[in-house]
């Protein structure tokens, strides 16, 4: 975020340079100072490069949210079904859990849900090596920058390209399995969460560039130096040099907040900044960071985020995490997993992940268990259905 106010001595492009020898004359009864605004805004561009860069990698808030949900969805067990039968020893269960040679299963779906919490695709490419008697595959993931839809004339995805540096490939959709969330304006890319927290996110990043250049100016906000005398006259412009130079050096830098300013007859200090207080700085970053995890669907109490928490503990707020952003997610994974995976091993499958395995879920399973034991009525293969066995 850039200053609205500049310095009285900062060069300006179209300001002529001061002739030697002549005297600095500014209108009289003016202060001395060039004032600029700026009213329009800049906004993070909502590519996968600026979200990544400008949200995970510069932002504590969305990246904290990423990989909170991201290692969370990661952590859940599948189990694999052939019709209403478990099966533990299906092939695609332990292909999940070695995708290929350089990531095991948690690596491998940490960085899916990563892919789509910040650019709203995900893309899963099968690598299928034939063998006499055997099938053996790898599963790996594509940089979603680097894909794209190609599109046929009827106006569905028949193929997808994939560029990295100089080189460049079609794949196949059989080969490929394209995960995304829901975009109202696209037919076949995804829609980020955090591109819907843009303003949010800048609003938060923007508030700590400010501090932080507050800080590095003498921790205080800009101002002018009005120059005023009582009987006329102007600064001549050895005493305009003088004058800067005492300012840069004696007055400029974190290590010289606070000292005060020795102003000479004539001379006086127009605060022209607002203050951290009368911009209501930390709830305006408090309510930026709010924003950022609501569109992520973490509750702000999981973050250390103070203000309007509408949970009455840190486990409901945790159950309510897992049960309403991790769970559904997980859940459209596997079922896409599922059938790019039965296709692969050519067998039937079906992933669902094992609720019993999920420690924010334990209060809920427990009740449940509770409940169906203690119903009399139902047959001990009824229960044991109803539980999920």
């Amino acid at each position: 975020m850039k200053f609205p106010f500049r310095l009285p001595w900062a060069s300006a492009p179209d300001r002529p340079p001061m002739p030697e020898g002549k005297a600095y004359a500014p209108i009289a009864g003016t202060p001395l100072a060039l004032i600029a605004g700026e009213g329009e805004a800049r906004w993070t561009g909502r590519s996968y490069a600026a979200l990544a860069r400008e949200g995970f990698m510069k932002n504590p808030v969305a990246h904290r949210c990423v990989r909170l949900v991201s290692e969370a969805a990661a952590s859940m067990v599948f189990l694999a079904y052939r019709g209403d039968v478990e099966q533990p020893e299906h092939p695609a269960l332990n292909l999940m859990a070695r995708p290929n040679a350089a990531m095991t299963g948690a690596d491998f779906l940490e960085a899916l849900y990563g892919h789509l919490m910040l650019s709203g695709n995900a893309y899963v490419e099968a690598i299928g090596l034939e063998t006499p008697g055997k099938r053996s595959a790898e599963l790996h993931l594509l940089r979603p920058d680097r894909v794209s839809v190609v599109v046929s004339a009827d106006g569905w995805p028949q193929a997808y390209d994939y560029r990295a540096g100089t080189a460049a490939r079609r794949i196949a959709p059989d080969g490929l399995l394209h995960l995304k969330i829901f975009h109202p304006l696209d037919d076949h890319e995804g829609f980020a969460p955090l591109s819907a927290a843009q303003v949010a996110l800048d609003l938060h990043n923007a508030a700590g560039r400010w501090n932080k250049a507050l800080l590095d100016n003498s921790a205080r906000p800009s101002g002018a130096l009005v120059y005023q005398p009582k009987e006329g006259g102007n600064l001549s412009a050895d005493q305009y040099r003088r004058l800067k130079v005492e300012l840069d050096e004696g007055y400029s830098g974190p290590m010289r907040a606070g000292r005060p300013l020795l102003l000479e007859g004539g001379l006086d200090w127009k605060a022209m900044g607002l203050s951290p207080k009368d911009m209501d700085f930390v709830e305006a970053k408090n309510g930026a960071a709010r924003d950022i995890a609501l569109a992520f669907g973490v509750p702000p109490m999981l973050l250390g985020i103070p203000g309007d928490n509408t949970y009455a503990n840190y486990q409901e707020a945790n159950r309510a995490f897992y049960r309403l952003t991790v769970l559904p997610l997980v859940t459209r994974t596997a079922a896409a997993l599922s059938g790019f995976l039965g296709r692969l091993t050519g067998e039937p499958l079906a992933l669902v992940p094992d609720l019993d395995a999920v420690a924010g879920l334990v209060a809920e399973r427990d009740a449940l268990w509770a409940r169906v034991g203690a119903a009399a009525f139902l047959t001990d293969e009824e229960k044991r259905e109803a539980v999920g066995y």
